[in-house]
Formats: C-alpha cells, structure tokens, sequence
C-alpha cells in the first residue's frame, strides 16, 4: 500500500542534500552576520533563508525607499519609511520557520569589535570603502572570513577574503587610498558625497551576484572550504555581454590590516569606571606603569577652531560624528580635530568608558614592554 504519510514525503532540504558533500545539520548551526540590507542583500537573505542557515543577523542603518521596491524582493510598499533591517528580518523570517533572523539598525562601524565573535561569516553587500575597511579588518583579527559583493548598472564583482592572504585593504590603488584620506581628514561625509554614493542597479544584477555570494559561503559553512573558488579573488561579471573572468589579488606584505589577535579575554565594565579602570582589573590587578591601552577606533581627543578659538574636549568615537560635527557650532568653520586610539595609563584613568568612548563588546588591547593583550569590554555591572 502507498505511504501517503509527511513522514514519508521528502524533506523541505531534500534536493540539496542529494549534493554528496552538502551538511545541513551544519548549516542549521551555522551563525551568520549579514551587513547591508538593499538590493543585494535582500538576494542574500532570501537564499540564506531558503538553504535553511540557522542564525541570521542583519545590520543595516537605513530606511525604505519607494525607490527600492523594484530592486528589492522583501521589500513592499506598506514598508516605505521602516527600517531596511527590520523590514528584511521580518520577510526573511516569513519565507522560513526554521531560521533565526534577528535585526540591528545602525551603521556596522558603531559595533564593538567583539560582536563579530560569534559568527561563523560575514556576508556584505556594502556600497562604503569606509565600511568594507572596518569589516576587513575586524574579520582579519577574529581570524573570520568575509564575502564581498558590489553591484551597478548590469555589472558586479564578487570576492572571498579568508583570513591569510590578500585582504581587501591590499586591493585599494592610490586613487582609493587618497580618497579615504581625504575623508578621514575631517573623518565625515558631505550630503553631496552620500547622495553621489547611489549607484545604479537592477535586481536582476543583484540577483545573480547574491546567488555567487551566497553559493560560496554554503562551502564554507558545510565545512568544504578546499571547494571555495573566489579565496583571495574576485569574479567580475559584465552582464551587458555576460562576460565573467577571474581576478586573483597579491597579497601585501606591508598591509597594516594583516594583524590577527591569537586571544580574546572577557573583563566586565561598569560606564563610570575609566579605561584605566577596566585595564587594571583585566591585567588582574598589576599595575604596569609604562602600559599603554588601545582601542579600537579613533577618538577624538579635541576639536578647535583655529578661527574663533572655540575648543570642545570632549572625548567621543570619530565613528559616531555626524556631517554637522565638522564645522564649529560658534563660527560654522571647519573645526580641526586631534584624534589618537592609544592611552598611557595616566590618560586613561581620565577617560571615563561611555557608549561615545567604548561600544558595548568593544576590543582594548594592553601593551606593555614586548607582549599585548587583548580584552572584549562587556559593559555590565562589575
């Protein structure tokens, strides 16, 4: 008699799982931080939810657009105004029970460091050199891979960033070096820069470039990364004439990004305590005199105004500056700003640890004579 049972039927993963190497109880573990929630990205959640990835974390500091609708699969017209994160957790979730999809609404660069810890992979769909920076070289520390993805008009550009070899930092020309100088001269952005920032697209370009991204990053996680093909390269697709070829990155020996800390300690933080404050505890106790501390992002020790002689000392991460920060709010002059991310321990006990300081999960490195450590900052009660 036929066994007309569910029991019997094939599972929802059946057909991938005819793969010979395909692991799903892996990729029902697996942990995955996705960054950017536009065209692109809304591909990559789409396929991650329908492969059955366990954990879903989208991040992404935007809202929807009208313009998104006819690039963007999880997006509807209700959505207009709502988070882009939110927005695309929510429609992600729906295409699949079986997955966790939670959702930040912020810019990734406001993260702490060690909030990348528990994830296997980051995946971006990114249109910020600032920002591939920072995922890069957080990646490059925590020993993570990243997959980049990159769209306009009918053309994109996959690549895979292991943590050894050619970064994406070893990939910028000077044309791109000059540019993020300039930017980090006064550490903002122009209305008009991020206005210029809007790149055509199509969801059909979207499309395909998620499908490679996501496609390589399932070797990944079903633990065959010897079948990765993009590892230190990038696929550049030309879609005016479906044209694809492979471009393989030389890795520099210089790049400042190749820096991996071999281990993580964990030292609790209260906001009224100073950086010295939490250096002393996590070195247990041992006052190191010639101890210098380092975070992780750039702070602003001062901003003067060479015109007027207004002074603002208040500490805060170069990070979390927004365009109107860049012009003295007494004479709207350009404001010049000391900025340095390394504290004797003199300096740090003035430093008090607030959100504008130290992100919850933030990373401080201790160096003291010839050794460092480093130390993920759980803001908490101590």
């Amino acid at each position: 008699m036929l066994d007309l049972s569910i029991d019997a039927l094939p599972g929802r993963y059946d057909r991938q799982e005819r793969i010979t190497w395909w692991n799903q109880d892996r990729l029902r573990r697996a942990s995955v931080l996705v960054v950017g929630a536009g065209a692109l990205v809304n591909e990559v959640l789409k396929n991650l939810a329908l492969l059955g990835v366990g954990q879903i974390h989208v991040i992404d500091c935007d809202t929807v657009e009208r313009s998104n609708l006819a690039r963007c699969v999880l997006f509807r017209d209700a959505d207009n105004g709502l988070p882009k994160a939110e927005v695309a957790a929510r429609a992600t979730k729906a295409l699949n029970g079986d997955v966790d999809v939670v959702a930040s609404v912020g810019n990734v660069m406001h993260l702490g460091l060690g909030s990348l810890v528990p994830y296997d992979l980051v995946i971006c769909g990114l249109d910020s050199r600032e920002a591939r920076l920072w995922v890069n070289q957080a990646c490059r520390k925590l020993a993570k891979t990243w997959i980049d993805g990159a769209i306009e008009g009918l053309r994109g550009l996959v690549r895979v960033f292991p943590p050894f070899g050619a970064c994406y930092e070893c990939t910028l020309g000077e044309a791109d070096r000059r540019i993020l100088a300039n930017r980090r001269s006064c550490s903002l952005l122009t209305p008009e820069e991020m206005e210029a920032g809007k790149v055509p697209t199509t969801a059909t370009t979207a499309s395909v470039v998620a499908g490679v991204e996501v496609q390589e990053a399932i070797k990944i996680l079903c633990g065959r990364e010897d079948l990765v093909a993009l590892n230190n390269r990038a696929l550049v697709i030309t879609g005016e004439t479906l044209e694809t070829y492979i471009v393989s990155y030389t890795e520099d020996e210089s790049c400042l990004a190749h820096d991996t800390y071999d281990s993580l300690g964990v030292c609790v933080y209260d906001d009224n305590e100073t950086l010295a404050d939490l250096v002393l505890r996590a070195e247990g106790g041992t006052e190191r005199r010639h101890a210098v501390a380092e975070l992780e992002d750039d702070i602003v020790r001062s901003a003067v105004c060479n015109e007027c002689g207004y002074v603002d000392a208040k500490p805060r991460r170069v990070a979390l500056l927004g365009a109107g920060d860049a012009l003295c709010p007494e004479c709207r002059l350009p404001l010049r700003f000391e900025l340095g991310r390394a504290f004797t321990l003199a300096e740090a006990a003035s430093l008090v640890l607030s959100e504008d300081v130290l992100p919850n999960q933030g990373v401080v490195t201790v160096r003291s004579d010839a050794s460092r450590h480093h130390y993920v900052a759980s803001r908490g009660t101590v």
